[in-house]
């Protein structure tokens, strides 16, 4: 699938790794910088910078299309894949709504857990599989393992642990940022859903076939989400917008944050597409659950929050209950020889 001009594909397999990890890093700073811009959780500009991220990647779509090229490759050090129009039909496009709402829900509701507290909204975002065993259960018929359900509760601990906090006389209450979690959940059963509605659309080989591929998918599921979001913007934020507008024009750091953002969520989200379809599901699981270590290490540094203890070990409970999550079934198989991930 890598095979192409340039560098050999073990290369740019790492780097493709290590530019999904950074676009995924700086598109938190970035996002956090025009959520900042606009005056922050309480501005009541939150959907708008979601909404306008995915302004951003239309335009980015739209560019590619545009030049027939598709500069991702690049980052691999490779020929950039050649990506034209998708001879997509028109019910084609309305069976890929369901999906590009999931996505667009999930990236508007990220964007508001991020801005409550971009560190416990990572903590939250790290128990989407969760809900996941949840919605594929009750909605698509796809249980976990039993193995699998054993895990979800250290999760869930996990999670639990780190929204405590200890008075000064040495007891524990709750203390979490109430935005944070409930959008973080709203989000993770949202990529739920996503996971879902993705594996029922590709399970079509006709549509999977006119779109031309996974980048091609991509685009027009961020172009139709962003078409769902406009509507939903003007409905709760609507008597904001001139506000943004002029702001928009004048403050340079909100220019920048909102297009970078939107930039690297793009670019991050297809580099995560290409390291993992050509890893196995085990370097695939370790990958994602690094990658939220990571994150959240970079967020405490850029934006000085520390984590406290409770959230520290909250966190490593919760990450690693995902990462056993992920590698369970594979570390229950009896063993078979020569069998490799």
């Amino acid at each position: 699938y890598l095979k192409m001009a340039g560098a050999p594909d073990s290369v740019a397999l790492l780097l493709f790794f290590v530019f999904w990890y950074a676009g995924n890093m700086k598109y938190n700073e970035y996002n956090s910088g025009a959520l900042t811009a606009v005056g922050g959780k309480t501005s009541g500009l939150t959907m708008t910078v979601a909404t306008m991220q995915l302004g951003v990647c239309a335009v980015y779509a739209a560019i590619m299309w545009t030049v027939k090229l598709n500069p991702a490759k690049l980052f691999g050090l490779q020929t950039p894949d050649k990506q034209d129009v998708p001879k997509t039909t028109k019910a084609d496009l309305i069976k890929s709504i369901p999906l590009a709402f999931c996505a667009a829900g999930a990236h508007a509701a990220t964007v508001f857990a991020l801005g409550g507290d971009p560190l416990f909204g990572q903590i939250v975002k790290s128990a989407e599989p969760v809900l996941a065993a949840a919605v594929g259960t009750v909605f698509y018929n796809k249980a976990p393992s039993f193995y699998k359900v054993c895990c979800l509760p250290i999760i869930v601990g996990g999670v639990a642990f780190a929204s405590l906090k200890k008075g000064d006389d040495g007891s524990y209450s709750l203390k979490f940022d109430t935005t944070a979690l409930v959008f973080g959940m709203l989000a993770n059963s949202f990529a739920a859903f996503k996971g879902g509605e993705n594996g029922k659309l590709m399970a079509d080989k006709g549509i999977a076939q006119r779109y031309g591929g996974v980048g091609n998918q991509f685009a027009v599921t961020q172009i139709v989400g962003f078409i769902i979001l406009l509507p939903i913007m003007f409905a709760t934020e609507g008597d904001m917008f001139p506000t943004f507008v002029e702001k928009l024009k004048t403050d340079s750091s909100l220019q920048f944050n909102l297009i970078m953002s939107g930039l690297c969520f793009y670019i991050y989200n297809e580099l995560a597409t290409y390291t993992l379809k050509v890893t196995g599901a085990v370097t695939a699981s370790v990958a994602n659950t690094a990658k939220r270590v990571i994150v959240m290490v970079y967020m405490a540094a850029v934006t000085g929050k520390v984590l406290t203890d409770e959230q520290k070990m909250g966190s490593a409970i919760a990450i690693s209950g995902v990462l056993l999550y992920s590698l369970i079934d594979d570390l229950m198989k009896p063993k078979s020889k020569g069998k490799k991930d």
